[in-house]
């Protein structure tokens, strides 16, 4: 079964939990790739702040099987 996820900061993400998203809180772009090296594998839809999008951009790029979604700002 594939997975849902979600990486940003705290006060934007933490609400996803309710739904059974797996929730990965990162404040800064470090955390950020720390937060994206751990989802696990079976995740299909990541759902992205603006932030983590932008430090996450490179590491993006050729994963077409994973559906990306980007809060507004």
């Amino acid at each position: 079964m594939s997975g849902v996820a979600a990486i940003g900061e705290r006060e934007r993400v933490r609400g996803f939990t309710f739904a059974g998203v797996h929730v990965s809180t990162a404040e800064d772009p470090q955390a950020v790739r720390e937060a994206w090296q751990a989802l696990p594998a079976d995740v299909a839809v990541l759902i992205l702040t603006p932030a983590a999008h932008a430090a996450l951009e490179v590491e993006l790029e050729g994963r077409d099987r994973l559906l990306r979604v980007v809060m507004p700002s």
